[in-house]
């Protein structure tokens, strides 16, 4: 079956930057685009980042737009998103998603950006 696993969160201080990692299996991964989504506290979870199943084209949320970088390895399953310049509204879990007839979603990975 489609699994999702997160990882690379953590503490990290307002202007640092992480990278968070989801190993996908259980589907043809090169066949699916690709996406970031995540949720404060107190907040709706909100689209972060997409990306088309080669690569060739992204997509970003609003509020993370030049700060978050997304991307993918075909050969390891693996989809990417480097967050730099992060701010205290950048805290949440972040889940990695994609569409295989349904919404398919991970366990998350807490980012918390607090000095």
């Amino acid at each position: 079956q489609v699994q999702l696993v997160e990882s690379g969160g953590g503490l990290v201080q307002p202007g640092g930057s992480l990278t968070l990692s989801c190993a996908a299996s259980g589907f043809a991964f090169s066949s699916y685009g690709m996406n970031w989504y995540r949720q404060g506290p107190g907040k709706e979870r909100e689209f972060v980042a997409g990306i088309t199943t080669f690569g060739d084209m992204t997509t970003y949320g609003t509020s993370v737009k030049g700060r978050f970088t997304i991307s993918r390895d075909n050969v390891r399953n693996m989809v990417y998103l480097q967050m730099n310049s992060l701010k205290p509204d950048d805290t949440a879990v972040y889940y990695c998603n994609v569409v295989v007839l349904r919404n398919y979603w991970g366990r998350g990975t807490q980012v918390t950006v607090s000095s």
